[in-house]
């Protein structure tokens, strides 16, 4: 028991590591939340594509002195923009659309942070740095991560429909339009939100891997967003914890802790999991031979 005790007190002693968990944790349920609807909606490279294209918009916040929130933000929502409309104005597939545009973009933010002068460390922006949180970035977090589940709770509805069956949405007289840019830009919101937290490229394992889970667990929607709340947080605190311990950076550990949680349900999730379906297979079998 005391081990036990130990491994959450030790780290919760200091300062820094109470910011981290804190930060870890709003990250992880806004992150959990989008990561639903993505998976739902077959979006997972969009997250993907979002998250990388922000890093030019970060560039140039910093050498015009503004914030590097709305530098991602801004970045991040016109990737989106931009996708949709090379989507709509050519006989590219959204996916390859989505390619060209997050590639290109990524690479600009490379080229542009190649050539100005900064103190910022590339891995910082890359993997994130949850333990150099200051209070500051702490309240950033919040704000943007309370205006994203904010929206999310007042257009649940419509969201959900949307990303069930947009026809349907758009019959029904739904503004499928502003739903499907809404969504965009609460991704690009998400991003910015575990920018600090997970970096750029560990992101996209937040936005896809509790949702991930959570489908293989769940077949209806309100139980599939406990389940992957359950599962971000819970990989959360376990990741920070973890890696004072281990002397480990919390970025990837959270990450990896989710993987190995999704590979869990992957086998042995009741309904979709390996063993269910070989189960199913053999059921079958036995009956075909009888």
């Amino acid at each position: 028991m005391s081990t036990l005790t130990a491994i959450f007190s030790e780290p919760l002693a200091y300062p820094f590591m109470q910011r981290a968990l804190l930060t870890a944790v709003v990250v992880a349920a806004v992150c959990a939340t989008l990561s639903c609807f993505l998976v739902l909606k077959g979006w997972s490279l969009m997250g993907d594509a979002v998250s990388h294209a922000v890093f030019p918009g970060i560039v140039l916040a910093h050498v015009a002195g503004l914030p590097l929130a709305v530098g991602a933000f801004v970045a991040g929502l016109a990737c989106a923009v931009l996708t949709g409309m090379l989507k709509a104005n050519s006989r590219l597939k959204e996916d390859t659309a989505m390619g060209v545009v997050f590639s290109g973009m990524f690479g600009l933010g490379l080229v542009l942070f190649s050539r100005i002068e900064t103190g910022q460390h590339l891995n910082h922006i890359l993997f994130g740095d949850v333990l150099g949180v200051t209070g500051h970035d702490l309240v950033q977090t919040v704000v943007i991560a309370a205006i994203t589940l904010a929206v999310v709770a007042l257009r649940w509805k419509d969201l959900v429909l949307f990303c069930f069956d947009a026809q349907h949405a758009r019959a029904i007289g739904l503004p499928v339009g502003l739903i499907h840019y809404g969504l965009l830009m609460l991704l690009a919101l998400t991003v910015v939100a575990a920018l600090k937290a997970v970096g750029i490229i560990l992101v996209i394992a937040m936005l896809i891997g509790p949702g991930a889970t959570a489908f293989l667990v769940s077949a209806r929607f309100g139980r599939m967003m406990g389940v992957a709340m359950a599962v971000a947080i819970g990989c959360a605190v376990a990741g920070v914890l973890l890696s004072f311990h281990a002397d480990v950076a919390p970025g990837p550990l959270i990450v990896v802790l989710q993987a190995g949680v999704f590979c869990l349900a992957f086998v042995f999730a009741p309904g979709r999991g390996l063993l269910a379906h070989a189960r199913v297979r053999r059921a079958a079998a036995v009956r075909n031979t009888g």
